[in-house]
């Protein structure tokens, strides 16, 4: 009975092992693509949202502009001499 326990208890023991060697490689593979998209967005020359939002207002601005030089030269057009 005596032998019986102790295989239990190696095959227990082993399966944890197994486990933290697991754990340990999945940590690590997580780590490891962390650190490669980290990389990744730092290699894009993606703008930030402040930057984004300025140029988006000056586009509108220019866009308002636009518009109202167009309506300006529409009826300067239309205008009879």
């Amino acid at each position: 009975m005596q032998t019986r326990n102790k295989i239990f208890d190696d095959i227990s023991q082993l399966m944890t092992n197994a486990m933290g060697v697991a754990q340990g490689a999945r940590d690590e593979a997580e780590t490891a693509m962390k650190s490669m998209m980290d990389r990744w967005l730092a290699d894009r020359d993606f703008v930030t949202r402040e930057e984004f939002d300025a140029v988006r207002a000056m586009a509108q601005k220019a866009r308002e502009e636009n518009e109202a030089l167009k309506a300006r030269l529409d009826a300067l057009e239309s205008k009879p001499d």
